[in-house]
């Protein structure tokens, strides 16, 4: 990708901004947020791009606009959950500690699964990554990835096979790396949820009966049009909760 930069839309940076000073405490929850002029300079941004950002919030229930009362923060902001790009062992270590253990580590040929979401060619290798998150000390899902190959990791995320190779690649999924090698691109996921069983394999790698009700959550991870992870989380019942904000 030499000689080509990838921006975010400003309003989505900008918006993104918003939410972390008012996480960090400097817009506190309850709190009404400056005049628009002021954020505008506070920010160095342009009133007609904040002014959108702010709309944005609102309809995402981060703020509250009240005539004569102006722009307050919202009590209880949303959570950022599974619509936002993170890695499984941080959305599962709400309240408790997630640790992830590597079961696999490997190269292998692309299965139908990885040829079809990845569009991988013939005769390929790619990385396969199996581990295991526990939550609270209890394993609560498995995760399947696997990698674009090296060629097109290198012109897209220069930094990501070199961590994917590295020293953390043990304690780590591969999404977690490639969001760090990846920091400040646009990368997006996709996912389909739905339910399904363990099965005999799987509730052996969980200790449980193979008949334990799952839910399966296939996701792509992209950069624009170029497919760079696809993976495959099982979650038990009984494994915790994947928070999910829908906003229109």
């Amino acid at each position: 990708m030499a000689g080509r930069q990838i921006q975010r839309r400003p309003v989505v940076t900008l918006y993104e901004r918003i939410v972390d000073a008012i996480r960090e405490g400097t817009y506190p929850p309850g709190s009404q947020l400056p005049t628009e002029p002021r954020l505008a300079t506070e920010l160095g941004v342009s009133r007609p791009a904040l002014r959108e950002a702010l709309i944005l919030l609102q309809e995402d229930g981060v703020i509250t606009v009240r005539r004569g009362v102006g722009r307050t923060v919202s009590q209880h902001l949303p959570p950022r959950g599974f619509e936002y790009l993170k890695p499984v062992e941080q959305l599962l270590s709400e309240g408790q500690p997630a640790r992830t253990s590597a079961l696999l580590r490997t190269v292998e040929e692309p299965t139908d699964f990885s040829t079809q979401h990845l569009l991988l060619p013939a005769r390929s290798e790619v990385r396969f990554w199996e581990s295991r998150v526990d939550s609270g000390g209890v394993p609560c899902c498995l995760t399947q990835e696997w990698s674009a190959p090296d060629e097109v990791l290198a012109e897209h995320v220069p930094e990501a096979a070199g961590l994917l190779d590295g020293p953390d690649s043990s304690g780590s999924t591969m999404l977690a790396l490639l969001l760090r090698a990846g920091r400040g691109l646009p990368l997006s996921g996709a996912s389909t949820v739905v339910a399904t069983m363990l099965g005999r394999q799987r509730g052996e790698q969980f200790g449980r009966s193979g008949d334990t009700p799952a839910v399966l959550v296939t996701q792509v991870v992209r950069l624009e049009r170029t497919p760079l992870l696809a993976a495959k989380y099982m979650l038990p019942s009984g494994a915790p909760a994947l928070p999910v904000w829908q906003a229109r």
